[in-house]
């Protein structure tokens, strides 16, 4: 081919006076796209920060069933026994640490800006969820030195449970001071869009929740549980019945982990009778917008909407029989907007639901006055008003409307007499509460107040060394064994006798 010789000389006198013009100006001015971002900013890392504490956490649906299984919701009857269902829980693990520089570079960025008050609350609350969550599933953590790799500190030791949860409670209180100062911030995915008057009643709520939690304790690193609690409550900035969830709406962008899965194993998952029977003890429409109904009572005869349609399974029989019952559809299955829809109801981290339950046993434990029953029916409206909003099409011809609500409150539902049959209905309706939405308090809640009883069957129990009993913590990651082995052993030594196991009992609840 011939070169046009012509144009390849101007070409190249073309190229020599760019980078002469280069030399003498700033190369990455010129260099930018002004339509790139050029750095990360605060509000980048806010959203990441919000989505690690916001965000269903699990690896994909099958561990969502898992969740629910520990706590007796569900069982399983698809690849093969799951162990969570038959009492056996393994390790955790500390990545959830990893948020600690995305908090700091967030707060650093946000430094000067008119935002930077609440960027240091949503920093504190995140900080604090973070390490509650890790400290309620092992008991004591690396909290004091955790997250400075950047400082040389690797083999980072492990504070005792009661110093971190006195930290947590510390950071709940600055982000409380810091939210009160805060204004409208950017990078929230939230529905609360930044507020942060809606993210100081959340974080507050919050707190009351871990308080609730760690309740057996009178105090906690010098915090006196009781008084912390009440200040809160007094001070009156937690969650109303107009300030909504703190958590994450469902989309197409962000589906509902379970949605898409009706092929594969979610089509198999039965409903627990622990949950089924309690539901009809209580003539709650749950029960319509949890499950199916049993297909052998369909053949029978009775329709979807009948409450004797729907049959749970005893989720510690053996696993040959829960699936041969399964196959002979004996029993009802999970409803089939989870496995369908994108975007059924929202995950809520916190809700007002929950926090009004919680108000209704501190006074009833004396923390607080005020009418238990009040709060008791308060939390239970806000939940029942949650599951109206979701799709009817999936409530078997059996919808919450407002009638419904207003009407709860007779037979088993209305608030009992006796100390014991009142703490029972309130645990109970947190239990019914956190079916596919936060399993894990479940579990935190029966360990606390062993109720509702869960079944445990000694013959197809996978807890070696409590076969009648339900896990107590889980284990330590593997890893430290390797790279942390030192202040591992330590941690052993001051809680569990030397050993890592399942069964051994945390500070909190000693």
């Amino acid at each position: 081919m011939k070169k046009n010789y012509s144009n390849i000389r101007k070409f190249t006198v073309f190229v020599l006076s760019a980078f002469t013009l280069l030399s003498c100006n700033n190369f990455e001015e010129i260099n930018t796209n002004p339509d790139d971002p050029t750095s990360v900013s605060a509000s980048l890392l806010a959203t990441n920060v919000i989505l690690r504490v916001t965000k269903f956490a699990g690896r994909d649906g099958k561990s969502l069933i898992a969740d629910n299984a520990l706590p007796k919701y569900v069982g399983y009857a698809n690849e093969g026994q799951m162990d969570q269902q038959y009492n056996k829980i393994g390790s955790s693990d500390f990545g959830g640490m990893t948020i600690l520089p995305n908090i700091e570079k967030m707060i650093e960025y946000a430094e000067g800006s008119v935002m930077e008050d609440s960027y240091r609350g949503l920093g504190a609350y995140a900080k604090a969820y973070t390490f509650f969550r890790l400290t309620m599933e092992m008991g004591d953590i690396p909290y004091s030195e955790a997250g400075k790799g950047a400082q040389g500190v690797y083999k980072v030791k492990y504070d005792t449970q009661e110093s971190v949860l006195k930290g947590i409670l510390d950071e709940l209180q600055a982000a409380d001071q810091y939210f009160a100062k805060g204004r409208t911030f950017e990078g929230d995915p939230t529905p609360y869009k930044g507020d942060p008057v809606k993210w100081r009643k959340a974080v507050n709520s919050f707190a009351l929740k871990v308080l609730m939690t760690i309740g057996k304790k009178e105090s906690v690193g010098g915090i006196n549980v009781k008084s912390r609690f009440a200040e809160i409550v007094s001070a009156g900035n937690i969650l109303d019945g107009s300030t909504g969830f703190l958590g994450l709406e469902y989309s197409s962008q962000n589906k509902h982990p379970l949605s898409g899965t009706n092929d594969l194993f979610t089509s198999r998952t039965v409903i627990s009778s622990l949950l089924i029977d309690n539901l009809k003890k209580l003539n709650d429409r749950r029960i319509y917008y949890f499950a199916e109904p049993a297909g052998a009572q369909i053949a029978a005869g009775k329709t979807k909407s009948d409450l004797e349609a729907y049959v749970g399974v005893d989720v510690e029989i053996e696993y040959a029989v829960m699936n041969s019952g399964h196959s002979n559809n004996l029993y009802s299955l999970l409803n089939k907007r989870y496995l369908q829809e994108e975007a059924t109801e929202p995950l809520r981290i916190v809700s007002h639901a929950e926090q009004q339950l919680i108000l209704a046993e501190a006074v009833l434990k004396g923390w607080i006055s005020g009418d238990a029953k009040s709060y008791y029916e308060s939390g239970v409206k806000s939940a029942l008003a949650d599951v109206m909003k979701v799709n009817k099409n999936y409530a078997q011809d059996m919808p919450i409307d407002q009638a419904y609500i207003d009407g709860y409150f007779t037979g088993e539902a209305a608030f009992k007499t006796t100390l014991q049959e009142q703490l029972q209905q309130i645990w109970m309706q947190r239990y019914i509460l956190q079916f596919m939405q936060d399993a894990e308090t479940s579990f935190f809640e029966y360990r606390r107040n062993g109720y509702p009883v869960f079944p445990i069957n000694a013959a197809t129990s996978l807890n070696e060394n409590n076969k009648n009993g339900l896990p107590m913590r889980w284990l330590y990651p593997g890893s430290e064994t390797t790279y942390n082995r030192e202040n591992l052993i330590e941690a052993l030594n001051r809680q569990y006798d030397g050993y890592d196991e399942i069964n051994k009992i945390m500070w909190i609840l000693k």
